[in-house]
């Protein structure tokens, strides 16, 4: 299991490096943040499952995966960066 979250932290020190490190976003972006990394996981799946060359496909679905759990993981530290009123 150590792979799992050594390869999120990873994803999530590429993520910090592309959109900076202080993401604080109200969590309705960030919703839309993760809609939009599952709907690649989903794409994924289709192409590995549809796909001509069938298993070798498969790795992008476990790498489309992992970034959703690094934006799960932003999410959770903004959420404890900015604990969020009812009402916004």
């Amino acid at each position: 299991m150590s792979k799992v979250y050594t390869d999120i932290q990873a994803e999530r020190q590429r993520q910090d490096e592309k959109w900076g490190k202080d993401r604080s976003r109200h969590p309705l972006e960030w919703l839309t943040i993760l809609g939009e990394e599952v709907g690649e996981v989903n794409r994924a799946v289709v192409e590995a499952h549809f796909s001509e060359y069938g298993k070798s496909c498969w790795w992008r679905y476990r790498e489309e995966l992992v970034q959703v759990a690094a934006v799960a993981v932003a999410m959770i530290e903004c959420h404890d960066r900015n604990i969020w009123e009812a009402d916004t």
